[in-house]
């Protein structure tokens, strides 16, 4: 992958405001592949019974798909987005969002992300679509 380009998509999670506001943190990336981190705050990310918010967890997923699918050099967005909820994470777990690209055409790509938590324990899978706009990447600075 462009080092110049992951910079520039590590550079812009770490200004997100969404992403500044969970706390979530972009650790890996390479071609079609992304890992990104936040911490369970019950305080911040609870439901009406306390139990992790499923748009927290949401969340997560979505992050570590859009950093994957930009990491070809153009936009992509999300077509479908099929959320499995498998487990509840403990307060104050560590949670890691892994998307690994499956396949991609020139206008259409396939995303498995998987969350976990800090003991290896599956908290969700998602199976996502995105769709490839062929357009620049408007904070990057293409060669």
């Amino acid at each position: 992958m462009d080092e110049k380009l992951k910079k520039a998509i590590f550079d812009a999670v770490a200004n997100e405001p969404y992403a500044q506001r969970l706390e979530m943190r972009l650790v890996d990336l390479d071609a079609g592949y992304s890992r990104v981190e936040m911490t369970y705050l019950p305080e911040r990310m609870d439901n009406i019974y306390q139990r992790t918010h499923g748009g927290a967890v949401y969340s997560l997923i979505d992050e570590a798909f859009e950093t994957a699918c930009q990491t070809h050099g153009s936009v992509a967005v999300a077509l479908n987005v099929n959320v499995s909820y498998t487990a509840t994470p403990q307060p104050g777990a560590r949670l890691y969002a892994e998307a690994r690209e499956v396949t991609r055409s020139r206008k259409i790509a396939h995303y498995d992300i998987s969350v976990t938590d800090d003991t290896g324990r599956l908290i969700a899978t998602a199976k996502t679509v995105a769709y490839r706009t062929g357009k620049p990447i408007p904070f990057y600075d293409n060669p």
